[in-house]
């Protein structure tokens, strides 16, 4: 029985792991590792590399019409059995270094930008938008890839166009915005919104675009409940909002801006985070989450 020591791990982030299987396959691994506000905090959120994988699955079956993507198999005998339900085995890419972003709704670093600029990454936009207003269309807000412990930079698309040639930009773009309005519209279907979310491309061997990494997942992606959208304030969303509310909380009584590391999470508060999670991927996909495959 294959072990995931047997197989050399060639990259981590904050969340997950990438191992080697064979010249033509990696396997993606997501942990229950959670961060929040540039650390990764002590304390997981069980059962949340299993959501993130189960989503991307969903999305990615869903989304194969629209365009190739990495994913060969989530249930295959090349998966450890220590890591089955939160590992996808998928095909190796070479990467495009582009976060390729595509907004609905102006929040976030978005709305820094408009209020600073009156655009976002270089999209000209109407005055008198708020947080949380829908924009007139979808835009395509790059931003690079940054090293791991450091902040992607948002761009425009004449820099991506400047570092990946015209007709590539053009293609990530284009892809970028069309696949966000098909998840869009289906999320919309199931009672959330989809206000923004990020795609990672990369090459196959013949220089075709696939869709990689993970995707739609509330860690890539802000999504709102229909319910109760209202236009100019901070909407209640389907991710780690409550760890971040409660680090910044008295409660918690850590300084964010400091040195040291968060405190743990108490108990309420891990359980409240996986249920969003939960509620987020049986909502959108309309799956129960306990018939996914559990690691053993």
């Amino acid at each position: 029985m294959v072990a995931l020591a047997d197989y050399p791990q060639i990259a981590a982030g904050k969340v997950r792991q990438l191992h080697a299987v064979d010249d033509e396959h990696l396997l993606l691994v997501a942990s229950d590792r959670i961060s929040a506000y540039d650390h990764v905090l002590d304390t997981p959120i069980p059962d949340k590399g299993a959501v993130l994988t189960a989503m991307s699955v969903f999305w990615f079956e869903l989304l194969a019409d629209e365009l190739p993507n990495h994913l060969v198999a989530h249930d295959d005998p090349r998966i450890p059995e220590e890591v089955r339900g939160r590992a996808l085995l998928v095909k190796r890419l070479t990467m495009v270094p582009v976060e390729c972003v595509a907004r609905g709704y102006l929040t976030g670093s978005g709305l820094i930008d408009y209020q600073r600029t009156g655009s976002v990454c270089g999209v000209a936009l109407p005055d008198g938008l708020v947080e949380a207003s829908r924009l007139p269309e979808p835009i395509f807000t790059p931003a690079t890839k940054a090293e791991i412990g450091e902040h992607d930079e948002n761009v425009s698309f004449e820099v991506v166009a400047a570092q990946e040639g015209h007709e590539r930009a053009a293609a990530l773009r284009d892809l970028t915005l069309r696949v966000y309005s098909r998840a869009a519209e289906h999320a919309r279907e199931r009672g959330v919104i989809l206000a923004d979310t990020k795609f990672e491309f990369g090459l196959d061997a013949s220089g075709r675009l696939v869709l990689a990494d993970e995707v739609l997942t509330p860690d890539s992606s802000r999504y709102w409940p229909a319910d109760g959208y209202e236009e100019g304030k901070v909407q209640p969303s389907f991710d780690k909002q409550f760890v971040r509310n409660w680090l910044t909380s008295e409660e918690s009584g850590w300084d964010r801006h400091s040195d040291t590391p968060p405190p743990a999470l108490p108990d309420h508060i891990v359980e409240a985070t996986r249920a969003r999670y939960v509620e987020a991927y049986e909502r959108i996909t309309g799956r129960s989450f306990a018939d996914w495959p559990k690691t053993a």
